[in-house]
């Protein structure tokens, strides 16, 4: 169980499915990725894409918070029903939840964000993938980020555009950027 942390939402609890194949952002790691975000975004402005969703977890921040476009990809179709059915218990109408490869819808997208949020399964091993089709489609707006949630222990920074690493408890988040952000 997580729960919102911030926003008009927050402090609701979100009870995925036991069955759901997901390991959700932690309410800690949550909660630090998103006072690093307050520095850089208003969030009512924003255009977010949540890769491998899961839960819908991150997405639910970005929504209580004002964000007012929220795509959320997952290939699991359990998944998707789960972050559709959350999205209407929070009357949240302003969300597309896609179910595809998330590799396979960057192939494909050519949609400008703001922000990429992507929380991949922690055995996976395309990083260097995802960030070549994020930027080769040119996918963030000029002044975008994607961020890459993966275990600590794995080292990202030698991947192009990559800006900076935090790290909280066994979670890092690795920031990309185009052009230098801080």
């Amino acid at each position: 169980m997580t729960r919102i942390i911030s926003g008009s939402f927050r402090g609701k609890q979100i009870r995925a499915p036991r069955n759901l194949p997901v390991r959700p952002t932690t309410d800690f790691a949550k909660e630090s990725l998103f006072n690093i975000l307050n520095n850089h975004y208003y969030f009512d402005e924003i255009k977010v894409l949540d890769l491998f969703a899961g839960t819908g977890n991150v997405s639910y921040e970005f929504a209580s918070r004002g964000c007012p476009d929220v795509t959320c990809v997952d290939k699991n179709p359990a998944c998707l029903r789960f972050i559709r059915k959350t999205f209407e218990q929070l009357q949240y109408q302003t969300y597309s939840a896609v179910q595809s490869d998330c590799l396979e819808y960057l192939k494909r997208e050519f949609a400008e964000y703001d922000l990429i949020f992507t929380d991949p399964p922690y055995d996976f091993e395309a990083y260097e993938s995802l960030v070549e089709r994020v930027f080769l489609n040119h996918l963030l707006k000029e002044e975008g980020m994607l961020i890459i949630e993966h275990q600590a222990r794995v080292k990202l920074n030698e991947l192009p555009h990559f800006q900076k690493f935090r790290k909280y408890g066994n979670v890092g988040f690795s920031f990309f950027a185009a052009e230098e952000t801080e």
